[in-house]
């Protein structure tokens, strides 16, 4: 028997902990992924209107195989810099790359970063010198735990999906062989989450324990095939995007860990319609904790994992949506 995780989010997988911080004037704010140790990390790329800092180091043939944390920020390519503030704490802890096991060196926070754009959304922008988004990264860090909220919190705080409010959603799953798979999503898409004509989820097939309020559509409903529901309107390139991250337990090799990154993309394609616009920034990192070895690893256990990872991602993007719009 398979089920959600005890919380329900992606913190259920060990090792794995979550901050959250925003700004209430600007409206924006951050996320932070920490990994309690180095993870193996991997990400796939789909929307067309990306930001992203330190993905290269992602792929498989480059020198660094594991990261400290994962950073999602609003604030488009100014949130990137709260990537500076994930690396301080981190700095702090002791934690990062080095080369050289000396005092005096220190050592190098892996920290990639993705981001979103909210800068249309009302927030006061005229920050000045410096950005906030330095200091919002430090306090997300800072404040990493196994529990935290949905909806309009941090890289989900000035957020929109489609005409409905955006947000940040989180969902577990767990195996009976004790795979743990968590998901977070931070939601800004353009398309809708919502099936035209109703407040049914595109997710709703995946739903457990009605975590997203239970809808279902009715026996004779028909879709339209243009019809995209409430999608937002007049959109400009470059001001959408949702991010999401998976994690699991299992110990995957970075190539392992690209193929579930690369599976997990079909998670957005079921709860959002259109998706991977030229609009969108569509991206997602997948983390190995490696906690649980793999006796015998394959082939089909990577693609359970896969699907595991898509369908958690899905229900974290309807939490998310849901959650941002009772508040």
């Amino acid at each position: 028997m398979s089920q959600a995780g005890q919380n329900n989010l992606i913190t259920d997988v060990d090792g794995i902990l979550l901050g959250n911080a925003q700004d209430e004037r600007v409206k924006t704010g951050t996320s932070v992924i920490v990994c309690e140790e180095p993870s193996v990390a991997a990400m796939a790329l789909a929307g067309g209107g990306p930001g992203t800092r330190e993905t290269d180091l992602l792929k498989s043939d480059t020198l660094v195989t594991s990261v400290d944390a994962i950073c999602l920020s609003g604030g488009s390519a100014f949130g990137l810099g709260a990537a500076d503030g994930v690396m301080a704490g981190l700095k702090e802890a002791g934690r990062g790359f080095g080369l050289m096991a000396e005092a005096h060196i220190p050592k190098t926070p892996i920290v990639p970063t993705a981001i979103l754009y909210d800068l249309a959304n009302g927030g006061e922008k005229d920050w000045g010198h410096p950005s906030p988004y330095p200091e919002l990264g430090y306090q997300a860090f800072k404040k990493a735990r196994k529990e935290f909220t949905l909806g309009k919190q941090g890289a989900g705080y000035g957020a929109k999906a489609g005409q409905l409010e955006g947000g940040l959603g989180s969902a577990s799953f767990v195996t009976s062989e004790g795979f743990q798979i968590g998901a977070l999503a931070a939601v800004n898409a353009f398309g809708a989450t919502q099936m035209p004509g109703t407040e049914c989820y595109w997710a709703w097939p995946y739903e457990i324990d009605a975590e997203f309020g239970g809808c279902r559509p009715p026996p004779d409903y028909q879709l339209k095939g243009e019809d995209w529901g409430a999608a937002k309107a007049n959109p400009q390139p470059g001001q959408n995007t949702t991010l999401g991250v998976v994690a699991t337990n299992i110990a995957l090799t970075p190539s392992a860990a690209q193929r579930v990154a690369s599976m997990a993309l079909s998670g957005f394609s079921r709860a959002i319609r259109p998706v991977f616009t030229p609009f969108d920034g569509d991206i997602v990192f997948v983390l190995s904790s490696g906690r649980v070895p793999l006796a015998e690893p394959s082939a089909f256990t990577l693609a359970r994992l896969g699907e595991l990872a898509a369908l958690t991602l899905a229900r974290s993007i309807a939490r998310g949506v849901y959650a941002a719009n009772r508040a």
